[in-house]
C-alpha cells in the first residue's frame, strides 16, 4: 500500500500575527522606525497547532493523504517587496516556522525552505538561508522564484549562469527546486489565475531552449500545477525544439523535469497522464491554497486531487505508486532517506 505524499503544500492557514507582522514590516520599509523586530512575533505551539489541525491536517485525513512536503505560503513570499534584507528575515521566519509544524507534527509534515530571493540581486546571497533549512531543519527541497520582480521578468532565464551558485548547492545537497512564483504586482497577471500558470509554462521552456542540464545532469526542477500549459501543447514543445536543433525532449529535460498534479479537474488529469510519462508525474494538491471551493458538478473540492488519481482509468496500480509514493521518493532523496530512517 502506498504511502500518500503531497508534494506541494504551502502554510497558507498560519496564524493571523504572521499577516500582522509583515504588515507592520512592509509598513518600516518607508518608516524605518516603524519596522518590527523579529522578537516581536509572538506564535506559540498552541497556535501553529490549532491552525494545521483544524485545516490541512483534518483534511489530509478526510482524504486519504499522510504527508505533505510544506514550505511557506508562495503568495506571502513576495520577494518584490522592499530589499535583501527584508526578504532574508521575512525568509527565516517563514521557514521557522514551517519547521515548528513539521516537529509538532513529524509523521504529517516536512519542510521545504523558501528562498530569501530580492530583484537583481546575486543569488548566492540565498546559499546561508537554504543551508540552514537543509542542515538544521531538515529540508528535503527548495523553493525557487524564477521572477522575483513578480511579474515583470527581469531576472535572466533560468537556464543562464546567474543562477548557477543556487545549482551547485542544489546538487552538492541533491535537493530539487519547485519553481514558483510569488505575488503578481502586475495588474496584467492575475496572481493565481495567470501568473502562475504563466510561469510554470516559461520555466519549462527556458529549459526548452537552453542546455542546463549539460552542465547540472543530476538537477531536479519540478514544475507546479500540472505545468501550466505544457501538457496541453507538448506537440508545440517538441517541434519547437525540434527547430532549435535540440535533442529529443525526452532526453533533453525530462530526466529532470517533473510536474505535479495541482490540476483541478478530472479531465486535466486524464490528459497528465496521457502526455506526460508516469516517471515524471508527482501527487500534489496544494489543498487550501488557490481554489478553495467545491465544484458543483463532482460535489466534492477542487483541491481533492487524489481523487482524480484513483480515477484515472489508465493508470495501472503500479503507476498510481509511482505517482503517489515512488517518484517523489525518486526526486526527494533527503524525503526518502527520513522514511527509510522510519522504517517506511
Amino acid at each position: 500500500m502506498s504511502l500518500i505524499i503531497d508534494c506541494h503544500g504551502h502554510y497558507t492557514t498560519a496564524p493571523p500575527a504572521l499577516g500582522e507582522w509583515r504588515d507592520r514590516q512592509i509598513a518600516g520599509i518607508k518608516d524605518p522606525a516603524a519596522m518590527p523586530k523579529v522578537s516581536d512575533l509572538k506564535i506559540s505551539d498552541d497556535d501553529l497547532s490549532e491552525s494545521i489541525v483544524n485545516n490541512q491536517l483534518r483534511l489530509m485525513k478526510e482524504r486519504g493523504n499522510d504527508m505533505t512536503l510544506f514550505s511557506p505560503r508562495a503568495s506571502f513570499m513576495a520577494h518584490h517587496i522592499g530589499d535583501f534584507n527584508v526578504s532574508s528575515t521575512w525568509a527565516a521566519i517563514c521557514n521557522e516556522l514551517c519547521f515548528r509544524v513539521s516537529k509538532l507534527f513529524p509523521d504529517h509534515f516536512v519542510p521545504v525552505a523558501m528562498l530569501p530571493q530580492s530583484p537583481g540581486v546575486d543569488p548566492k546571497t540565498c546559499i546561508p538561508e537554504m543551508v540552514k533549512c537543509i542542515e538544521e531543519y531538515g529540508a528535503v527541497g527548495i523553493n525557487l522564484n524564477p521572477d522575483p520582480s513578480g511579474g515583470h521578468w527581469k531576472e535572466p532565464p533560468l537556464t543562464d549562469k546567474w543562477w548557477y551558485p543556487i545549482y551547485e548547492k542544489m546538487v552538492e545537497y541533491d535537493v530539487p527546486a519547485m519553481i514558483h512564483v510569488s505575488t503578481s504586482c502586475n495588474a496584467c497577471f492575475h496572481t493565481t489565475g495567470a501568473h502562475y500558470l504563466n510561469a510554470d509554462t516559461t520555466a519549462f521552456m527556458q529549459c526548452v531552449q537552453g542546455d542546463l542540464f549539460k552542465d547540472f545532469p543530476t538537477l531536479r526542477f519540478l514544475i507546479p500545477h500540472g505545468g501550466g500549459a505544457v501538457p496541453y501543447h507538448w506537440g508545440r514543445f517538441r517541434g519547437l525544439a525540434q527547430e532549435m536543433k535540440k535533442p529529443l525532449l525526452d532526453t533533453h529535460v525530462m530526466n529532470n523535469i517533473f510536474f505535479d498534479t495541482c490540476v483541478y479537474h478530472q479531465p486535466g488529469i486524464d490528459l497528465l497522464n496521457t502526455v506526460i510519462p508516469v516517471k515524471n508525474v508527482l501527487f500534489a494538491s496544494e489543498m487550501i491554497g488557490a481554489v478553495r471551493g467545491i465544484d458543483p458538478g463532482t460535489g466534492h473540492y477542487y483541491d481533492d486531487t487524489k481523487r482524480y488519481i484513483d480515477a484515472c482509468e489508465r493508470l495501472s496500480a503500479e503507476d498510481r505508486h509511482a505517482i503517489f509514493e515512488g517518484n517523489t521518493r525518486r526526486v526527494f532523496p533527503r524525503l526518502d532517506a527520513r522514511l527509510k530512517a522510519r522504517g517506511s
